[in-house]
């Protein structure tokens, strides 16, 4: 009896996810064109292999239940049986049904930035009704279903008195069903127990992405992010810490300093003078495709395009990670994306770490956070004041705003604030470095009426008109700064945090990690970088360009620096692509780094290069450990 009502409870739950693994399979089906039949359908094994290392451990439950209720209990121990069979089933099937919008949106199955949405629920529901009522409705539609079935018919009927007989009994069957669980659980015989990397069957990204259980991906992501300090880059592989510290002070062409990791004396590009202001704007979502100058579509971006031609142009640059917390790490302090959670959210670099307003503070700078949402999302405030930041400026900050959506204040209401302060700064006379992040363009892409012509044949409230609006608000604020006394003494810096949806079929798709990124202002001469280059670098060469002598830890090189030979480090959820020039090594979990060549877009098997991948390996290792000790200050 025993372990026939768990096989049922078993039973269902497999169906659940199986069901879903087929609607997501042919949903995604061409993109399995280069898979045989046979190695298609071994996703579903695979699948049920990840769905049964689950159920492992949310079958222990039933199975203590039986083992330790008295007999008398027998309705209640039943009730408890039953009614946790049922909420795992509605858990499984609102997991499954909101993984398709989520897979639509980040080209993966769930994973933590499910459960870290969660944390913020005003913009997160109103996201939703305003964005994803479909998806809602059949999700509601469904669980419904579920629940009456589960009720009307005997899918896991009620234990029976038999099964209540003696505890004996039930001990005997305890064991041989436990061991089943265990080795489920385990799924291998081998030395170490499978885990999510048993997903990645294929080479083929999205075969993987289906094989793996969404619980499972977000348990274990959850898991992993709250183990903070337990040095998630020896996943990647192991290296001695000596050796990796050597590798990445050559890569970056940086003499080794043990008492001050990194940090090194820049005399700046342009010495002399008055010492120029920063602002940084981000610009959320902005990818590459979209804007003309960096190779993308023609119309959506005129404003950016033009000022492309006044300032330098950086038309192969590369995001660091997905998530805007790794850009705004990258243009705030300088920092590379580090194993699980961002430094924003860790606890060790809530105060003490190095970031631009530290670093400018001693000459007298003021220094500023402007977002037009809820600044304690992705605990930005916290991180911005916790490391020098004087103020932060956010969506309660602002008087009457034109336009309010689901993120917060319209970018122009945004960036009319911005030149307000530094206005009101420069005639206090008093220099400045800012960080301004902005936020329309994130679904559901809420955007005012008559500010724009709508991009014909698309729907009004969608990602190339919110490209078009965010560009609007650019060029007013250029077209506001250049009328204002700071325009002359600032270098102004225009940057993306991240593609807005960084998907594609290989393990890391690098096309979608390339955005666009400008420097300009007073005295900067037009020129375009065509080289390969990363976030930290636009911050070091805007650095170069403010007249001061600087030391500090950035871990990016000024343009103008001639001896380094430029990288980037770019993270796709837990899968890292090192790239130097066209070869790029892919580092996953629990897995051997692989070596690729990037062309056409796509990346190809190449061979491996050991120094390559060593290299990529000591930057995980070295960045986490300067975290981890504190050395990035």
């Amino acid at each position: 009896m025993m372990a026939r009502t768990l096989l049922r409870i078993y039973g269902l739950w497999i169906g659940v996810c199986l069901l879903g693994r087929l609607a997501l399979m042919i949903w995604q089906w061409g993109r399995l064109a280069d898979l045989s039949p046979g190695e298609r359908l071994l996703g579903l094994a695979h699948g049920v292999r990840m769905d049964t290392m689950a159920f492992g451990y949310l079958l222990v439950v039933p199975l203590l239940v039986m083992t330790v209720f008295p007999g008398v209990w027998r309705r209640a121990a039943s009730a408890v049986v039953r009614g946790w069979a049922l909420v795992v089933l509605l858990l499984l099937t609102y997991v499954e049904v909101a993984g398709f919008p989520f897979f639509a949106e980040y080209d993966v199955r769930p994973n933590i930035l499910f459960v870290e949405y969660l944390k913020y629920p005003k913009e997160v529901v109103s996201m939703l009704w305003k964005d994803q009522k479909l998806a809602l409705g059949v999700a509601v539609v469904l669980l419904g279903g579920v629940a009456f079935a589960f009720r009307r018919l005997p899918l896991v009927p009620r234990l029976e008195d038999r099964f209540f007989a003696s505890h004996w009994r039930r001990a005997v069957w305890f064991l041989p069903v436990a061991a089943v669980l265990f080795l489920g659980i385990r799924s291998s015989f081998g030395h170490r127990p499978a885990n999510i990397s048993d997903a990645l069957y294929s080479e083929n990204r999205v075969a993987n992405e289906i094989a793996k259980n969404s619980l499972h991906s977000i348990s274990d992501a959850a898991y992993r992010a709250r183990k903070d300090g337990e040095q998630l880059a020896k996943r990647y592989g192991k290296i001695p810490m000596e050796e990796a510290y050597r590798r990445v002070y050559q890569l970056m062409e940086i003499k080794p300093n043990k008492e001050r990791p990194f940090y090194r004396k820049e005399a700046g590009h342009r010495p002399g003078g008055k010492p120029k202001n920063l602002v940084i704007i981000v610009q959320e979502s902005m990818g590459a495709q979209f804007v003309e100058f960096t190779g993308g579509e023609k119309g959506l971006t005129p404003n950016l395009d033009r000022l492309s031609g006044e300032g330098i142009a950086f038309t192969n640059l590369f995001s660091n990670g997905t998530r805007s917390i790794r850009g705004l790490s990258a243009m705030s302090a300088g920092f590379l994306p580090i194993p699980g959670d961002g430094v924003f959210k860790r606890p060790k670099s809530q105060s003490g770490f190095f970031s631009i307003a530290s670093l400018l503070r001693p000459y007298g700078y003021h220094s500023s956070f402007i977002y037009g949402g809820e600044a304690r999302f992705d605990n930005m405030k916290a991180w911005y004041l916790g490391n020098g930041f004087e103020e932060v400026i956010e969506q309660k900050d602002f008087r009457n705003p034109s336009f309010v959506s689901t993120w917060g204040v319209s970018d122009e209401d945004l960036v009319l604030r911005a030149d307000e302060r530094y206005v009101e700064l420069s005639e206090q006379g008093k220099s400045f470095v800012s960080v301004v992040f902005s936020s329309s363009n994130h679904e559901p892409f809420e955007l005012p009426e008559g500010k724009i012509e709508w991009v014909p044949g698309v729907e009004k409230y969608s990602v190339k008109n919110a490209i078009k609006y965010a560009d609007f608000a650019i060029g007013r604020f250029f077209e506001l700064a250049k009328t204002r006394a700071y325009y002359e003494d600032t270098v102004f810096v225009v940057v993306a945090d991240h593609n807005v949806r960084v998907y594609g079929d290989d393990e890391v798709p690098v096309s979608a990690f390339h955005i666009p990124g400008l420097i300009l202002g007073g005295g900067i001469e037009p020129m375009r970088h065509e080289e390969l280059a990363s976030q930290p670098e636009v911050l070091a060469t805007a650095l170069d360009l403010l007249g001061l002598e600087l030391e500090y830890p950035v871990l990016g090189h000024s343009i103008f620096n001639p001896q380094k030979e430029p990288f980037v480090l770019m993270q796709f959820n837990d899968v890292y692509g090192f790239r130097r020039g066209d070869e790029v090594v892919v580092l996953r979990p629990e897995m051997e780094a692989e070596t690729f060549i990037y062309q056409d877009g796509r990346l190809k098997d190449a061979p491996e290069d050991d120094e390559l991948e060593k290299d990529g390996l000591s930057l995980l290792h070295v960045i986490e450990d300067l975290y981890e000790r504190r050395e990035f200050k």
